[in-house]
């Protein structure tokens, strides 16, 4: 397995990394035990996030005692510097740890700058003179603001959604950062659940040295076959290019990843679902998709007020509304049995 170096921050894990987001639904002895796993299989990066709910909690006791082993990435979604001081004490306390690794923005919709007026790239520099945070990340769903970001020279390491559905621009971004000496996290490797091979998803990547990928698991059944790559890398071979290229065709474009930065819907919508069930069902099957719970769920969309909130809070700028649209005339026309699956 490549060991990569996330930019100038001297961090150097190997390209495999755990993002700790899923791990919020399962209970705390698994999540322990998961997380324990990964870094006993060869894992040395876990990233989290103030906003996972329970999260950082479970990451933190996962590793009490044995600090200095690993490397923690955790994020803030504060828009004031109170807010910030606020979540990064929790997120510290949380963690069970006196430092964190990298420290970023979360999900940011413009470049924090110094003298900006907000004070928070301030908080950033004051919390590490402090050896509260040892480097100064940030992460972005926005194209232009991820690359406004890497040309800021501001911060040391950037994650950004990166697949093998991504577009030319968005390996433009992680091609800039390598050449910024910024360290590049890769988050949705796997689009969202939408990829369902993890050797195309994982030999992709490899394709990219300077990119660290966290797959968000939430299973131990996951955690194995990420961790199989350890002793046997993933590399492109002629079938996982021909896997990669018919996802491509069938997939690149205009999809929602499931992220769930739209919700919540005030018509009780379960957008990041709803408005990728057809795929969904495609692509991960299960008869669970096609139960009485979901067609109620996906019922719901009838009431849709039209209101344009979702489509607003997009981070990828997708017309929500018409894809929960086109994906419920889809859903039940598989159910009716006019399309088969």
């Amino acid at each position: 397995m490549r060991q990569v170096t996330l930019g100038k921050t001297g961090i150097t894990v190997p390209q495999n990394g755990f993002g700790a987001l899923p791990i919020q639904r399962v209970s705390k002895e698994t999540a322990v035990k998961l997380l324990r796993e990964a870094y006993e299989g060869g894992m040395r990066f876990f990233d989290t996030a103030r906003a996972y709910t329970d999260s950082e909690e479970k990451v933190g006791a996962a590793f009490e005692g044995m600090r200095d082993k690993v490397f923690i990435s955790t994020k803030t979604m504060a828009k004031t510097p109170e807010q910030f001081w606020e979540q990064l004490d929790t997120s510290l306390s949380l963690l069970k740890t006196d430092y964190i690794d990298i420290y970023q923005f979360h999900c940011v919709k413009q470049c924090y700058r110094p003298g900006d007026g907000t004070g928070m790239y301030e908080c950033m520099l004051e919390a590490k003179a402090r050896g509260k945070i040892r480097h100064i990340g940030v992460t972005a769903h926005l194209l232009d603001v991820a690359m406004e970001l890497v040309e800021s020279g501001l911060y040391e390491t950037i994650q950004f959604p990166f697949s093998y559905l991504s577009s030319e621009k968005d390996i433009e971004v992680v091609k800039a950062s390598e050449e910024a000496g910024m360290g590049f996290i890769c988050m949705k490797g796997l689009a969202g659940g939408l990829i369902t091979n993890a050797a195309a998803a994982m030999a992709f990547v490899s394709q990219f040295p300077n990119a660290v990928p966290i797959w968000g698991i939430q299973r131990e059944s996951e955690l194995k076959e990420w961790l199989s790559f350890m002793d046997s890398p993933a590399e492109m071979t002629p079938e996982l290019t021909e896997i990669i290229e018919a996802d491509r065709k069938e997939l690149a474009g205009d999809f929602c990843r499931g992220c769930g930065y739209c919700m919540p819907c005030p018509a009780g919508i379960q957008i990041n679902q709803c408005a990728r069930m057809s795929q969904m069902i495609r692509r991960a099957p299960s008869a669970a998709w096609l139960s009485p719970e979901w067609q109620e769920e996906m019922k719901k969309t009838e009431q849709c007020l039209h209101c344009g909130a979702c489509a607003k809070k997009c981070p990828y700028g997708l017309n929500t509304p018409e894809l929960i649209k086109k994906n419920y005339e889809d859903y039940k026309r598989i159910l009716s049995g006019e399309i088969t699956v």
